[in-house]
C-alpha cells in the first residue's frame, strides 16, 4: 500500500496543502464524497463548507476554486496509480509481463488504501470515472498543461509507452496506445453505468476483468500486427 509521502501533487493546485492541517484533510475527504454524490456541476465550496461546519472563506484558503480541487484527485489518482504499478514492476525482468502488470495496474491498483483515512480510493475512482472528462477537455487546457498540472498523467503514460517500446523498439505509435489504454477503462465503465448501448459490458462487477482481457488483446495484436 502506497502512504502520502510517495505523492508528489503539483504545489500549483492549492494555496495551502491539505494533507498537513485536520481541515485540509476534511476538506479532501468530504469533497469526494459530496462530488460523488452531487456531480461536480452541483458542487459548490459553499455546499461543503456547511456539510463539514466551516465556512467558505476556509475551504478557498487551500483551493482556489473547485476545478483546482477537481485536478488535485486527477493527480492524486494518477500519482497513486503510478506508484502501485512501479512497485509491481520491480522485480519483472520480461517486457510482455510488465506490459501485463501495467494493464492489470491501470484497472486494479485504485483500491480503498486503510492508511490513507482521508482520501476514499474507491470513491476516487467513480470520481475519475465519471468526471475525469472536465479536467482535459476545457479551453484552459493549454495552459494548465504547460503550469505542469497533467505530468502526473504524462508519466503513467510514458512508462507505458516504455514498457511497449521494450517489446517492439520500432513500434511507432507507443504514446499512442499507452494514452489509449489508459483512456479505455474509464470510458467503457462509463458507458457500461450510463450509456450500454455503445459497448459490450455489463454494468456489473466482472466488467473490469472484461476490459482487461480487451486491453492485452488490443495491446499485443497491435505490437505484433503493427505494418
Amino acid at each position: 500500500m502506497q502512504t502520502t509521502e510517495h505523492l508528489k501533487i503539483h504545489n500549483g493546485l492549492y494555496i495551502r496543502d491539505p494533507k498537513d492541517t485536520v481541515l485540509g484533510r476534511s476538506i479532501l475527504r468530504n469533497s469526494i464524497t459530496l462530488i460523488d454524490e452531487l456531480g461536480f456541476e452541483h458542487f459548490t465550496f459553499k455546499k461543503l463548507a456547511f456539510h463539514i461546519k466551516s465556512t467558505e472563506a476556509s475551504v478557498y484558503r487551500y483551493f482556489e476554486n473547485k476545478h483546482l480541487l477537481l485536478l488535485y484527485f486527477y493527480n492524486w489518482y494518477w500519482e497513486y496509480l503510478y506508484a502501485n504499478i512501479q512497485t509491481k514492476l520491480e522485480n519483472e525482468n520480461s517486457s510482455t509481463e510488465k506490459l501485463k502488470i501495467a494493464i492489470d495496474g491501470i484497472l486494479f491498483s485504485i483500491k480503498k488504501n486503510p492508511e490513507i483515512d482521508f482520501i476514499d480510493e474507491d470513491i476516487l475512482h467513480r470520481i475519475m470515472v465519471s468526471q475525469a472528462d472536465k479536467v482535459l477537455r476545457i479551453k484552459e487546457v493549454t495552459e494548465e498543461n504547460r503550469n505542469g498540472f497533467f505530468l502526473a498523467y504524462k508519466k503513467v503514460v510514458k512508462s507505458i509507452a516504455d514498457i511497449i517500446l521494450e517489446i517492439e523498439p520500432n513500434f511507432p505509435y507507443a504514446r499512442i496506445l499507452a494514452s489509449t489504454l489508459m483512456e479505455i477503462p474509464n470510458q467503457q465503465l462509463y458507458y457500461a453505468e450510463n450509456l450500454p448501448s455503445l459497448t459490450n459490458l455489463q454494468h456489473n462487477e466482472e466488467n473490469q476483468y472484461e476490459i482487461q482481457k480487451v486491453m492485452e488483446n488490443m495491446a499485443f495484436s497491435w505490437i505484433k500486427n503493427f505494418q
